[in-house]
């Protein structure tokens, strides 16, 4: 009797804790998206995940040298041309060679000075004792002028004619000299030229991340600068390689920006990159596949007119296939 009373107790208490248990956790009921999701257009479409550039991708400028940034020249959101100074690296050590090299191209053009002054002077010389030779040689009496004199003359023409080409030669050497400091003070200039970041195409400045006095670097992870000519805009479309061997060049698509999905943006279809990579774009879903490989397409926009697009937006893409 004592036993069956304590199997009755026992299952007493587990009825209860199992009612508890139900109780303290109650379904919840599933909470509609905060925002409606775009819906796919047509009965086929390929749905892909875009990620908005500029119209000829985003550049990434970099520097030319590991260097102190001594200035940024530009903000974000300034329209440059191709060509426009954006930041200037520190050349103070090129800046002190510059001073040196250019004092060694004022020497050499000094010596070059002096040695067209010493050939001017052999020329002279060699052209006095040319003449005087000359008139020796004329004369028909031989009595006029002695054999001894006429050697005589002969040697110091050829010890003319020695100097002359040696004055030559002295010309010829500074000429080099002179060529060869002009060329290291060309090259120190453009190292200096060359810390001088310039923009290599017309465009709009996207991101400054560096400032004056932080030490830039060609291996750095993030550019000191992006540009992007934003007039207008590409979308870089991720389309998984499940279903990459359906898209066709030339497809039209329509694209909505995430929140806004009564306001379709038509595309224009530019190329398809065929070079499937790994995915890198993530949209943050939770279903979504982060170990896909996937297959890039850019479609072109203009720039909405109600709406501001910003590049690095994401967009949901669908691409019809009918």
């Amino acid at each position: 009797m004592y036993r069956y009373l304590l199997l009755a107790i026992a299952l007493a208490g587990i009825l209860s804790a199992a009612r508890l248990s139900a109780n303290a956790r109650p379904d919840s009921p599933v909470r509609p998206p905060p925002v409606a999701p775009a819906v796919k257009p047509g009965t086929r479409a390929i749905a892909a995940a875009g990620l908005v550039e500029a119209v000829r991708e985003n550049t990434a400028v970099g520097v030319p040298a590991a260097a102190l940034v001594k200035s940024v020249e530009v903000k974000v959101w300034d329209k440059v041309k191709a060509g426009t100074p954006l930041l200037r690296l520190d050349d103070s050590d090129l800046q002190a060679s510059l001073v040196s090299l250019r004092a060694a191209v004022i020497s050499a053009e000094a010596d070059l000075a002096a040695a067209r002054a010493s050939l001017a002077a052999s020329e002279a010389e060699r052209a006095r004792i040319a003449d005087t030779l000359a008139r020796w040689n004329s004369v028909s009496d031989p009595r006029a002028v002695s054999a001894d004199d006429l050697a005589a003359k002969r040697s110091e023409d050829l010890v003319a004619a020695a100097r002359l080409a040696s004055s030559r030669a002295g010309v010829a050497r500074a000429e080099a000299g002179v060529k060869l400091a002009r060329a290291k003070v060309a090259e120190a200039e453009t190292l200096v030229d060359r810390l001088v970041v310039k923009a290599p195409i017309d465009a709009t400045v996207l991101q400054v991340n560096t400032r004056s006095g932080e030490f830039a670097s060609p291996s750095a992870a993030r550019p000191p600068l992006m540009l992007g000519d934003i007039d207008s805009l590409q979308l870089r479309c991720d389309i998984d390689e499940q279903v990459a061997p359906r898209m066709k060049p030339g497809l039209a698509a329509v694209a909505y920006l995430k929140g806004d999905s009564d306001k379709p943006i038509e595309l224009e279809f530019v190329r398809i990159e065929p070079f499937v990579i790994p995915k890198q774009s993530l949209t943050g879903a939770s279903n979504e596949r982060v170990d896909t490989r996937v297959l890039q397409v850019i479609y072109r926009f203009a720039r909405p007119a109600d709406r501001t697009v910003y590049v690095g937006q994401q967009m949901d893409v669908y691409i019809r296939e009918n």
